[in-house]
């Protein structure tokens, strides 16, 4: 959407529109366009109005009941943060004492909106100013907030207690951008910030490799119902758990946290599949706490590099996913074949790690047929190629 349908969408007739419209259907979009612009609607007006009710509809994923009141691009919608992982990033703030945020990439508000919330003033940056204007619109029940169109690393930090940046890491033209140096601010220009206010927090991808993450940093890796959202970076009297490392597991309204200390865990044993085997949370694995569910569940690894966990015993984890195990098969299509047939399998989950494998060539060479079900894992186990024939606990 361009800056110019955005602003007719502010204005008193382009909000009515928008408020008056029925709940985004895409089916039903074309022929509401075409009915709107019959009463005589611009249709550069409808177009826009429109629009942004399909972000709101999308936007309802990260931001719930509040995605109904607020304005999107879809480039700020993809890298907004969630609502239930910004409530967490508020409330560290809260518990370190902060009282003045700055919010240095505001972007479209939504940490700035869990800053307020949690009671805390917010000076909020961005440097684009129609996003700057949607964060104003977003956030205009919010008193707390004073949102500037600037450059948030060349904000006035007098009085500020603690900063917060989420560096834009896509081109506008599409795509992700990895080259810390070319995130927007760059990374290293953030991190310079915590010579001047201790108090940092830095959201940034999930794929940051350990070895980028700075030694006086908390890295914490976060996962939603079992989706890895993003890494965050804390310092300062942000990061009461020291440096080091830990995974955020937020899952069905429940919360679980997995951390070490500066030291690297323990390197979990390696044994043979068992009766049951685990499958640690995303966030977990990236944060490199394998180890905590081993220990968890009384297992081992079932291959020293695979995130993949066997024990001998049912056990509820909240960081991992249990499967009892049915069989384990050599690796080969012809094996797998028959075994499916004569059970009369014919549909079928494949999961894989640590396998060239192609879950959708596989199940083309197996030719499926039959009305039952299974769930197959490709994996490694002891240095080989295996087929684990698995159930969900």
């Amino acid at each position: 959407m361009d800056a110019d349908g955005l602003s007719r969408l502010m204005r008193p007739d382009g909000w009515a529109l928008l408020e008056a419209l029925p709940p985004y259907d895409e089916h039903e979009a074309m022929r509401l366009s075409a009915q709107l612009t019959r009463r005589g609607l611009d249709p550069a007006l409808v177009a826009a109005a429109l629009t942004q009710s399909r972000l709101r509809a999308k936007a309802t994923a990260k931001f719930g009941d509040f995605a109904a009141g607020m304005l999107f691009t879809q480039e700020g919608l993809e890298q907004a943060t969630r609502l239930v992982v910004a409530a967490h990033h508020a409330r560290r703030y809260r518990d370190a004492g902060v009282r003045l945020v700055a919010d240095l990439t505001t972007g479209l508000g939504a940490d700035a909106l869990a800053f307020a919330g949690v009671g805390l003033r917010v000076l909020a940056a961005e440097l684009d100013e129609a996003t700057a204007a949607l964060a104003t619109v977003n956030l205009r029940f919010f008193p707390e907030v004073e949102v500037r169109h600037t450059d948030g690393l060349t904000l006035d930090l007098t009085g500020v207690d603690a900063l917060y940046a989420d560096p834009a890491r896509r081109r506008r033209s599409g795509g992700r951008v990895f080259d810390p140096a070319a995130f927007s601010p760059p990374l290293d220009a953030v991190l310079a910030l915590r010579e001047t206010v201790p108090a940092l927090g830095i959201k940034l991808g999930p794929g940051l490799a350990h070895s980028a993450v700075p030694s006086d940093a908390h890295a914490q890796w976060v996962s939603v119902d079992g989706d890895v959202v993003e890494v965050g970076l804390w310092f300062g009297p942000l990061a009461p758990e020291g440096a080091g490392r830990s995974a955020l597991v937020l899952s069905g309204g429940s919360t679980r946290t997995v951390s070490t200390g500066p030291q690297e865990p323990a390197r979990p044993p390696v044994g043979p599949v068992g009766s049951y085997l685990y499958e640690p949370d995303g966030a977990v694995i990236r944060a490199g706490l394998v180890s905590a569910v081993v220990e968890e569940v009384g297992g081992r690894l079932i291959d020293p590099t695979i995130a993949y966990v066997a024990g001998d015993h049912p056990v509820h984890s909240d960081v991992a996913t249990g499967y009892r195990v049915l069989d384990t098969l050599p690796f080969g299509v012809k094996t797998l074949r028959a075994y499916l047939r004569a059970r009369g399998i014919g549909i079928l989950e494949i999961k894989k790690r640590g396998t060239a494998v192609t879950p959708e060539q596989l199940r083309s060479q197996l030719a499926l047929r039959g009305d039952g079900s299974a769930t197959l894992i490709l994996t490694r186990v002891g240095g080989a190629q295996r087929i684990l024939v698995v159930e969900r606990l």
